[in-house]
């Protein structure tokens, strides 16, 4: 996991080289690392808000969107929390930084998630099943 890091690492910094020279030489601007952050981390960051409000409004409209939505989150925050918990790793010498011991934290989560999915159906599926059978229970002792 090391090397996929220090890969990455060395990807984004040729994309941050490219693109302070292009401002620099094509743009003929003048700006400092600190302007180049801001207006790249503003513009990412503005985008993606808003692909995730439109996705976000799109989802929240489908069945259990909430319960979507609450995934989608929590499985973000989970990945953040993995990957800092493995370069936690690296850095204090305790513990080995794998990539795979991320990947297996991640399914930790998502076998949980279906637990939890799993017992909310049976759960919303009795309760539709009772609630059907005290409907015609009622209809029937109404009529008689």
């Amino acid at each position: 996991m090391k090397e996929i890091i220090i890969k990455l690492t060395e990807i984004l910094n040729n994309i941050h080289d490219i693109i302070q020279l292009y401002v620099s030489d094509k743009l003929n601007l003048e700006l400092s690392d600190k302007d180049l952050h801001f207006w790249i981390m503003g513009i990412i960051g503005i985008t993606a808000f808003i692909l995730v409000l439109i996705l976000s409004k799109l989802i929240s409209k489908m069945p259990f969107g909430i319960t979507i939505l609450s995934f989608l989150y929590t499985f973000t925050f989970m990945v953040v929390l993995v990957f800092a918990i493995e370069i936690q790793q690296a850095i204090t010498n305790r513990g080995h930084m794998e990539f795979q011991d991320a990947v297996i934290g991640l399914w930790g989560f998502i076998v949980f998630f279906l637990c939890f999915a799993l017992i909310s159906s049976i759960f919303l599926l009795t309760k539709k099943i009772l609630k059907t059978l005290f409907k015609n229970d009622s209809k029937k002792n109404i009529n008689i």
